[in-house]
Formats: C-alpha cells, structure tokens, sequence
C-alpha cells in the first residue's frame, strides 16, 4: 500500500505536537499541583500557629489543668471557636488520640478513619501524635494533623479540614483548557503543515518528472522550480544534469555524424583512388604504347631513315609527355597528402602577372596567341612559387586549347577586399557537361585533342589544390561566345 509523503510528514508531524503537547501538559499540570499544595501547605500551617497560640491563651487564662483534663473539658468548645476563628473544620485529638471535639457536622469525615473510637488511633494521627504534621486528602477534602503544644509538651492534635475543591476544580479547568487548545493547534498544524508538505510534495513531484523526461531524453531547459532550500539545490542540480548529458549526448551524436562522414568520405577517397590509379595507368600507358610501336618498328627498319627521323621525334615528344606527368602527378600527390611548408611572403601582383605572361609569351607566340595584361595594383600574401605555378599551368591551358591567332586575357582588379584575377582565352570553351569535373585529376574534356597538346588532365586539379593551400579560390565563369573565362580570389594585405 503506498503512503503518500505529504502524509507521512504531516503523521509524522502530529505525532510530534502530541507528544510535546503531552509532555508540556504534564510538567505545567504537575507544577501547577505543586505550587497549590505548597500554599495549601503554608495556609493551614499558618492557621496551625494561631490554633496553637489561642490554645495556649485560654489554658493559661482559665483555671489551671492538667493538660489531659483541659482538653477533656475544653476541648468541644475549643474546637467550635477555633472553626469560627480560622473559617475550618477543626477537630481535637487528646494525647491519647482520643477526639476530645470538632465543629464537623459531616458524618462521612468524623467517621474517617482518622480516628476510630473501637480500634484507637490510625495510622496518620499517630504520626501526628509523634509531635510532627500529617495530612490526608479524602476526596475533595484535605485532612490537615498538626501537633498541639502544652505548657511542656505536646498535650494533643488539631485536625483542619480544607476544601479541595476550588483547587481541583481549577486543575480539571486546566486540563481541560490544555486539551481543547491541543486539539485545535493539533488539527490547526496538521492542516498547515499538511499544506506546506503537499507544497514540498508537489515540488518533489515535480522534480520526479523533471527526472522521467531526462529519461525519455526530454531534456529541460530551465530548473523545474527555484527555492532557497535543499530541494531549490536539487531542482537546479537536476537542471545542471540534464543539460551535461545533453551536450554530452549532442557532443557524441555529433562525433558519430563525423564518424559517418569520415566513413563515407574514406569510401569516397578509396573509390577514387581506384580510379585515379586507374587514370594514371591509362595515361601512362598510351604514351608508353606509342613509344614501344616506334622501337619494334625501328628493330624491323632500322635502315629507313625517314622512319628513323619520325620515331626519334614521337619518341621524345612522348618522352617529355611522361616527365610532365609524372612531376605534376608527384606534385598533386604532395599537396593532398602534405602540408608541405611555403615561404609566402608580399607579393605584388600586377609585377607577379606580368611576369608570368613575360615568361609565357615565347610559346604564345609559337602558337600565334597574343597575350595581354591590365593588373591593377594591388598586395597578397602567398608563396611564390604556388604563385608561378597556379598562373603558369592557367595560361598553358589557355595556349593549348586556343585557336590560331587566338587570344589571352589577364586582368586583376581589388574588390571587397579581395584580389580578383580573371584569364579569359578564346580558344575552344569547355562543354557545361564537363564545367564540374574540370579540376579532377586525370579528366580532360577532348583526350584526342589533349593527346596531341601534351595535355594530362592534371593541370587544372594541380592548380585549384594550390589556390586552396594559399586561401584562394578559383571558379570557372559563365563566358559569352567561345573561349573559357577562370576567375581566382585571394584575401588582399594592406
């Protein structure tokens, strides 16, 4: 059976009140008793001293007696006017204990066993007899022996009759005052404190779902609730949880996404190393099957000369072909697997372009291209040598793949702090089927007419892995009519 906690608190706290109620009932009821007896005490023993001295008055007053017989003769009369006097039932015992007179009309109290005229003295009157006080409470009434002094010695017992009732009535009065106020602070502190543990059960309640929806991976977003007290600092350290195992589950999503990644892309890398080896295997060996057709048919003419002359000048062309790519596929090779260092350094480039299309211009003019520069002024930071290279393979591609009495284009402008720089040929354009496979290794859009140009297909893809290293980019531009326009950005230095 479950027992709610709101309800165990609040028992709990009942069981509290009642006890410290108990506890405090019976030490205030036990000490108010107390303090009556203690003045009920000092009353009668002060009526004692009066009795005592109006005793003595009137045997040293009257005719002297022996003791015994004065309080035979006296002893009624003495007895009604020390009632009158003192406002008590007074009753006289001799020194025998015999009852000698007493103002008590009720029946029920001289026939108390104070005195028993058959069987003598009981067992109070004889104590009071010994010259001491003694008392005894019959019902509401308190029977108070005290000794009575002679001239010499103790010639007998004065018995004051004191009502208790006023002083019991005022306990039960007390009692029953405690016991109304206790069951209304009881039931007034069950309800409250049965309102303030339902508050602490709601809030408990609260932090148990704060606790569900963390299990359910519903994370929350704020502290179920806030309190300056021990469950406020629970609310907040679930809140606290919550958000690490969040982030912790975030931060391990996140790593199995890159692991994902990094899986697909390792795939991706294997597939297209399948295919660049694939790639560099056919193109190593077209040049390497031309160059073997010349040798076997040197071995069969070698006395032709006019063959002689043409095997020697396929044989070197494609020899050259081969050294080409095999220093670019060395050099795209380092560039994806290093991070090979670069002296870069200020680099002017309006001085840097001119200089390229210097060096170019020689083969441009074999081809029968003209080549023209419009740089603008204008700083990079970049290696140098990237810096020959990137331009140097650009304006190649430009010579190769142009038409006769074609032309080149270099131009470079400063643009939203960045360097532009623009090559625009008029050779044959590219196809837009191949404008997204242009900077893959290996891939030549007309391998007939690159065959025939020394073209390996890894130019472009040398080039774009150069820009990158140096944080540029390059983009192959929508271009009007015929030709191919390549557009290069790099941060600009002040």
């Amino acid at each position: 059976m479950r027992i709610s906690i709101k309800l165990k608190f609040s028992l709990f706290l009942a069981v509290l009140l009642i006890l410290a109620l108990g506890v405090l009932s019976y030490f205030v009821l036990q000490g108010v008793e107390k303090n009556q007896q203690t003045q009920t005490e000092v009353y009668l023993a002060q009526h004692v001293k009066t009795v005592n001295l109006r005793v003595k008055q009137t045997y040293y007053t009257g005719t002297r007696l022996e003791p015994q017989t004065f309080m035979k003769q006296r002893g009624r009369g003495l007895a009604t006017e020390l009632a009158g006097f003192t406002g008590l039932g007074v009753t006289l015992y001799d020194a025998q204990g015999l009852q000698v007179g007493s103002s008590i009309q009720d029946t029920s109290i001289q026939d108390h066993p104070a005195v028993d005229r058959q069987s003598g003295v009981n067992a109070a009157l004889a104590y009071a007899l010994q010259n001491k006080i003694a008392y005894e409470a019959v019902g509401d009434t308190l029977l108070y022996l005290a000794p009575l002094q002679g001239p010499e010695e103790q010639m007998g017992v004065v018995q004051l009759q004191y009502s208790l009732k006023s002083s019991q009535s005022f306990l039960r009065t007390l009692q029953n005052l405690f016991l109304t106020t206790g069951i209304a602070v009881l039931l007034l502190s069950f309800i409250i404190g049965y309102l303030y543990f339902n508050r602490a059960a709601a809030a408990i309640g609260r932090l148990k779902k704060a606790a569900e929806d963390i299990r359910r991976a519903e994370y929350i977003q704020a502290p179920p609730f806030r309190r300056k007290d021990e469950l406020g600092e629970l609310a907040e350290g679930i809140y606290f949880m919550s958000m690490e195992i969040e982030q912790s589950i975030a931060a391990k999503d996140e790593e199995q996404r890159k692991l994902q990644l990094a899986i697909h892309k390792l795939q991706a890398l294997e597939q297209q190393q399948k295919q660049y080896i694939g790639n560099i295997s056919h193109e190593f060996k077209t040049p390497l099957t031309s160059i073997k057709a010349y040798v076997d048919l040197l071995n069969m003419y070698d006395d032709d000369p006019k063959l002689l002359l043409e095997a020697k000048a396929s044989i070197a062309k494609e020899t050259q072909r081969l050294y080409e790519m095999v220093e670019k596929v060395l050099r795209v090779s380092a560039l994806e697997k290093y991070d090979f260092e670069s002296q870069a350094e200020l680099l002017e480039v309006a001085e840097g372009l001119r200089d390229v299309c210097s060096r170019m211009s020689g083969k441009a003019e074999r081809f029968g291209i003209t080549i023209s520069c419009d740089a603008k002024p204008a700083h990079i930071w970049i290696d140098k040598e990237s810096f020959m290279h990137i331009f140097i393979n650009l304006l190649d591609n430009a010579i190769k793949y142009n038409v006769p009495q074609g032309t080149i284009h270099v131009y470079s402008e400063l643009r939203d702090n960045r360097v532009r720089i623009t090559i625009r040929d008029s050779g044959i354009g590219i196809p837009n089927e191949a404008r997204e496979r242009i900077f893959e290794p290996f891939y030549t859009v007309n391998r007939d007419r690159s065959r025939q140009s020394g073209g390996t297909g890894l130019g472009l893809s040398l080039v774009r892995n150069l820009v990158e290293k140096q944080n540029g980019s390059i983009t192959l531009l929508e271009s009007e009519g015929e030709g191919s326009v390549f557009e290069l950005s790099f941060p600009a230095t002040s």
